[in-house]
Protein backbone atom coordinates (compact mmCIF):
# COMPACT_ATOMS: atom_id res chain seq x y z
CA UNK A 1 0.00 0.00 0.00
CA UNK A 2 1.28 3.48 -0.73
CA UNK A 3 -0.26 6.96 -0.85
CA UNK A 4 0.61 9.92 -3.40
CA UNK A 5 -0.64 13.32 -4.23
CA UNK A 6 -2.03 14.64 -7.76
CA UNK A 7 -1.23 18.37 -8.70
CA UNK A 8 0.93 20.54 -10.29
CA UNK A 9 4.24 21.00 -9.81
CA UNK A 10 5.80 24.32 -8.80
CA UNK A 11 8.35 23.85 -11.88
CA UNK A 12 5.87 24.32 -14.22
CA UNK A 13 4.26 27.55 -12.84
CA UNK A 14 4.95 31.28 -13.96
CA UNK A 15 7.20 32.33 -11.28
CA UNK A 16 4.85 34.72 -10.15
CA UNK A 17 1.78 32.31 -9.61
CA UNK A 18 4.38 30.11 -7.75
CA UNK A 19 5.41 32.69 -5.27
CA UNK A 20 1.89 33.38 -4.62
CA UNK A 21 0.82 29.76 -4.14
CA UNK A 22 3.72 27.89 -2.76
CA UNK A 23 4.10 29.24 0.72
CA UNK A 24 4.71 25.44 2.56
CA UNK A 25 5.89 22.12 1.85
CA UNK A 26 4.87 20.49 -1.75
CA UNK A 27 2.38 18.43 -0.87
CA UNK A 28 0.01 21.65 -0.19
CA UNK A 29 -2.74 22.26 -2.41
CA UNK A 30 -2.29 18.80 -3.69
CA UNK A 31 -5.11 16.16 -3.81
CA UNK A 32 -4.58 12.69 -1.68
CA UNK A 33 -5.09 9.53 -2.96
CA UNK A 34 -3.78 6.57 -1.41
CA UNK A 35 -3.73 2.66 -3.14
CA UNK A 36 -3.95 -1.08 -1.79
CA UNK A 37 -2.44 -3.56 -4.68
CA UNK A 38 -2.06 -7.30 -4.05
CA UNK A 39 1.23 -8.93 -5.68
CA UNK A 40 0.24 -10.35 -8.78
CA UNK A 41 -3.44 -9.36 -8.46
CA UNK A 42 -5.39 -6.15 -8.49
CA UNK A 43 -5.21 -2.62 -7.68
CA UNK A 44 -7.38 -0.61 -6.02
CA UNK A 45 -7.02 3.72 -5.68
CA UNK A 46 -9.34 5.99 -3.38
CA UNK A 47 -9.11 9.51 -3.73
CA UNK A 48 -8.99 10.22 0.02
CA UNK A 49 -9.80 13.66 2.18
CA UNK A 50 -6.22 13.07 4.18
CA UNK A 51 -3.22 10.76 4.92
CA UNK A 52 -4.67 10.63 8.41
CA UNK A 53 -4.47 7.24 10.16
CA UNK A 54 -8.45 6.89 10.84
CA UNK A 55 -8.91 7.00 6.94
CA UNK A 56 -5.96 4.96 5.90
CA UNK A 57 -7.07 2.01 8.47
CA UNK A 58 -10.60 2.47 7.36
CA UNK A 59 -9.75 2.02 3.88
CA UNK A 60 -7.32 -1.21 4.85
CA UNK A 61 -10.37 -2.93 6.87
CA UNK A 62 -12.43 -2.69 4.16
CA UNK A 63 -10.32 -3.77 1.61
CA UNK A 64 -7.95 -5.92 3.09
CA UNK A 65 -8.61 -9.26 4.60
CA UNK A 66 -7.23 -9.98 8.31
CA UNK A 67 -4.65 -12.26 8.80
CA UNK A 68 -3.10 -10.65 5.59
CA UNK A 69 0.66 -9.64 5.00
CA UNK A 70 1.26 -6.18 4.09
CA UNK A 71 3.87 -4.13 3.49
CA UNK A 72 4.24 -0.25 3.06
CA UNK A 73 6.33 2.75 3.95
CA UNK A 74 6.82 4.81 7.12
CA UNK A 75 3.83 6.72 6.84
CA UNK A 76 2.67 7.38 10.61
CA UNK A 77 -0.64 6.89 9.57
CA UNK A 78 0.35 3.33 8.64
CA UNK A 79 1.31 2.21 12.84
CA UNK A 80 -1.20 0.29 14.42
CA UNK A 81 -1.93 -2.14 11.87
CA UNK A 82 0.33 -4.89 13.07
CA UNK A 83 -2.29 -5.09 15.99
CA UNK A 84 -5.47 -5.54 13.97
CA UNK A 85 -4.73 -8.81 12.47
CA UNK A 86 -2.54 -7.81 10.18
CA UNK A 87 1.10 -8.64 9.09
CA UNK A 88 2.03 -5.68 8.87
CA UNK A 89 5.81 -4.64 7.86
CA UNK A 90 7.80 -1.69 6.97
CA UNK A 91 10.00 -0.34 4.09
CA UNK A 92 11.75 3.38 5.40
CA UNK A 93 12.57 4.74 2.07
CA UNK A 94 15.41 6.83 4.13
CA UNK A 95 17.31 3.80 4.23
CA UNK A 96 16.09 1.33 1.74
CA UNK A 97 13.47 0.41 -1.05
CA UNK A 98 13.77 -2.96 -1.10
CA UNK A 99 14.40 -5.50 2.11
CA UNK A 100 13.35 -8.97 0.16
CA UNK A 101 9.53 -9.28 -0.52
CA UNK A 102 9.31 -5.61 1.79
CA UNK A 103 8.44 -2.73 -0.44
CA UNK A 104 6.42 -0.74 -2.36
CA UNK A 105 8.05 -0.19 -5.60
CA UNK A 106 4.67 -2.48 -7.74
CA UNK A 107 2.28 0.83 -6.19
CA UNK A 108 4.60 3.19 -7.30
CA UNK A 109 4.44 1.53 -10.48
CA UNK A 110 1.12 2.19 -10.99
CA UNK A 111 1.04 6.03 -9.40
CA UNK A 112 3.84 6.58 -11.98
CA UNK A 113 1.58 5.83 -14.76
CA UNK A 114 -1.26 7.20 -13.53
CA UNK A 115 0.63 10.40 -12.97
CA UNK A 116 2.38 10.01 -16.50
CA UNK A 117 -1.69 9.10 -18.28
CA UNK A 118 -2.45 12.67 -16.47
CA UNK A 119 0.36 14.83 -17.67
CA UNK A 120 0.29 13.52 -21.28
CA UNK A 121 -3.03 13.02 -22.11
CA UNK A 122 -5.07 14.73 -19.66
CA UNK A 123 -2.96 17.82 -18.72
CA UNK A 124 -5.37 19.11 -15.83
CA UNK A 125 -7.94 17.32 -13.76
CA UNK A 126 -10.26 18.33 -11.18
CA UNK A 127 -9.65 17.33 -7.53
CA UNK A 128 -13.65 16.18 -7.21
CA UNK A 129 -12.97 14.37 -10.32
CA UNK A 130 -9.92 12.59 -8.89
CA UNK A 131 -11.71 9.07 -8.30
CA UNK A 132 -12.84 9.30 -11.74
CA UNK A 133 -9.56 8.97 -12.84
CA UNK A 134 -8.35 6.71 -10.80
CA UNK A 135 -11.00 4.39 -11.50
CA UNK A 136 -9.89 4.58 -15.29
CA UNK A 137 -6.38 3.90 -14.48
CA UNK A 138 -6.93 1.22 -12.03
CA UNK A 139 -9.55 -0.39 -14.80
CA UNK A 140 -6.82 -0.56 -17.01
CA UNK A 141 -4.06 -1.68 -14.87
CA UNK A 142 -6.16 -4.98 -13.61
CA UNK A 143 -7.01 -5.59 -17.27
CA UNK A 144 -3.28 -5.32 -18.56
CA UNK A 145 -2.63 -8.60 -18.76
CA UNK A 146 -6.00 -10.19 -19.56
CA UNK A 147 -6.53 -11.93 -23.35
CA UNK A 148 -8.71 -8.89 -24.95
CA UNK A 149 -8.94 -6.79 -27.82
CA UNK A 150 -10.38 -3.31 -27.80
CA UNK A 151 -13.87 -4.71 -29.14
CA UNK A 152 -13.59 -7.44 -25.80
CA UNK A 153 -12.36 -4.23 -23.32
CA UNK A 154 -15.14 -1.98 -25.12
CA UNK A 155 -17.68 -4.60 -24.72
CA UNK A 156 -16.14 -5.14 -20.91
CA UNK A 157 -16.57 -1.49 -19.78
CA UNK A 158 -20.28 -1.37 -21.46
CA UNK A 159 -21.30 -4.45 -19.26
CA UNK A 160 -20.11 -2.20 -16.06
CA UNK A 161 -21.65 1.12 -16.80
CA UNK A 162 -24.80 0.22 -17.99
CA UNK A 163 -27.74 1.33 -15.98
CA UNK A 164 -25.37 4.04 -14.12
CA UNK A 165 -26.35 8.03 -14.80
CA UNK A 166 -24.13 10.57 -14.14
CA UNK A 167 -25.53 13.74 -13.86
CA UNK A 168 -24.35 17.20 -15.17
CA UNK A 169 -24.60 18.14 -11.96
CA UNK A 170 -22.26 15.64 -10.72
CA UNK A 171 -20.16 16.01 -13.52
CA UNK A 172 -19.44 19.94 -12.77
CA UNK A 173 -19.38 19.28 -9.03
CA UNK A 174 -22.50 21.23 -8.39
CA UNK A 175 -24.65 18.15 -7.09
CA UNK A 176 -26.23 16.95 -3.69
CA UNK A 177 -24.23 13.94 -3.90
CA UNK A 178 -21.07 13.94 -2.10
CA UNK A 179 -18.24 12.81 -4.66
CA UNK A 180 -14.94 12.74 -2.66
CA UNK A 181 -13.94 9.80 -0.77
CA UNK A 182 -14.96 6.85 -3.36
CA UNK A 183 -12.98 4.07 -3.95
CA UNK A 184 -11.21 3.06 -7.66
CA UNK A 185 -10.88 -0.41 -8.77
CA UNK A 186 -13.69 -1.81 -7.08
CA UNK A 187 -16.07 -3.89 -7.87
CA UNK A 188 -16.00 -6.45 -10.74
CA UNK A 189 -13.36 -6.51 -13.32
Amino acid sequence: MDETFIGGAARFMHKERRKREITDRGVKGKAAAFGILERGGEVRAFAIPTRRKHVIHQDIRENVKRGTAIYSDALMSYQGLRFQDYGHEVIDHARAYVNGRVHTNTLENFWSLFKRGIKGTYVCIEPFHLFRYLDEQALRYNLRKKPMNDGMRFQHVMNHVFGRRLTYAQLTGKGTDSLHHQTAGAGPA
